[in-house]
């Protein structure tokens, strides 16, 4: 499953460079820290995935632990993505890839 989930992660992270999403600067340490889930708060959902949920997920994978079970993301990023005006179902298909694989 690990080899799988390192693929979605690739995958969400060419589709966020396609919709011009992926930037150079990360946001401040502050935004970061954010403890609302998502860092709704602070940051934008693609902002979310390249800074937060990316490099987590990998780091986990990498270093063989357990991920966490009912993901359930997909619901969110539909309407996070409608506000920041961005339109993938690719990145919203493979959102839901990753939720079905930590049921």
């Amino acid at each position: 499953m690990s080899v799988q989930i390192i693929r979605l992660l690739e995958e969400m992270e060419a589709e966020l460079k396609v919709l011009g999403c992926w930037q150079a600067m990360p946001p401040t340490a502050e935004a970061m820290s954010s403890e609302v889930p998502f860092c709704m708060d602070t940051m934008a959902f693609s902002q979310w995935l390249q800074w937060l949920f990316i490099p987590r997920v990998r780091a986990i994978v990498e270093q063989g632990g357990a991920l966490p079970k009912g993901a359930n993301i997909k619901p969110y990023a539909e309407e996070a993505l409608m506000v920041e005006k961005v339109s993938s179902e690719k990145l919203l298909n493979l959102v839901e890839q990753f939720d079905l694989l930590m049921k």
